[in-house]
């Protein structure tokens, strides 16, 4: 897998963790989704809808009078965090320290499921690039051989492949990733809190506790 240093260079896109691609099965009727271009985002955060043990993540994007959400599991925003403080790293200190990522903007409306992120640093620009796109829809009546599946992933991992379904291409700044980081994490470390008996994730309406017999 390339790293970001790489991604520097060639100003391509890879995917940070597996836990960041998705597939969701083949429903019949074309969908399309709407893509997204955001060039100079005034608005860049993540958050949650619902009660904790319930809670839906969304990753919430804005700029020109466009807000857009998309929806993501907690697993990806986990992944997501942890690989962009990877990039911010080996870049300079911002100049100045990251203001709090905003709350969510209501109503959250989610325009798409998300299936992976790119990303990339553009040098030249000083810009953090995220490729999001939307999650692969599979046909279960067509299967893919063994070879086939190496070909794509080896193609997926060199860039040379473009992503099925709508994208949302976001160039943030560095405190804007800074800020995003820092409340992916919060949120993460934000859910169900233990049982003090058990140590397991203990839901709004309780759970099956070993220890309570």
């Amino acid at each position: 897998m390339l790293d970001h240093r790489a991604a520097r260079r060639r100003r391509g896109h890879h995917r940070p963790h597996r836990q960041l691609d998705r597939r969701r099965p083949h429903h019949p009727g074309p969908v399309v989704n709407p893509s997204f271009d955001f060039h100079t985002p005034d608005h860049l955060t993540v958050g949650t809808v619902g009660p904790q043990g319930r809670r839906t993540f969304y990753l919430q994007v804005g700029g020109a009078g466009r807000v857009a959400s998309f929806k993501l599991e907690k697993q990806q925003v986990a992944a997501l965090a942890d690989y962009l403080q990877t990039v911010l790293a080996d870049l300079p200190e911002p100049d100045a320290p990251p203001l709090p990522a905003p709350e969510l903007v209501e109503p959250v409306a989610p325009e798409w499921t998300i299936g992976g992120i790119g990303i990339a640093y553009d040098e030249s620009n000083d810009r953090v690039l995220l490729l999001v796109h939307e999650v692969e829809v599979v046909d279960l009546d067509d299967e893919e051989d063994e070879d086939d599946e190496l070909e794509r992933a080896l193609a997926a991992e060199l860039g040379l492949d473009e992503p099925d379904g709508a994208t949302a291409r976001i160039q943030a700044t560095r405190p804007q990733i800074a800020a995003l980081v820092e409340r992916a994490r919060e949120l993460v470390a934000a859910g169900r809190p233990l049982c003090p008996f058990c140590g397991l994730p203990d839901g709004p309406d309780g759970h099956m506790c070993p220890r309570a017999n």
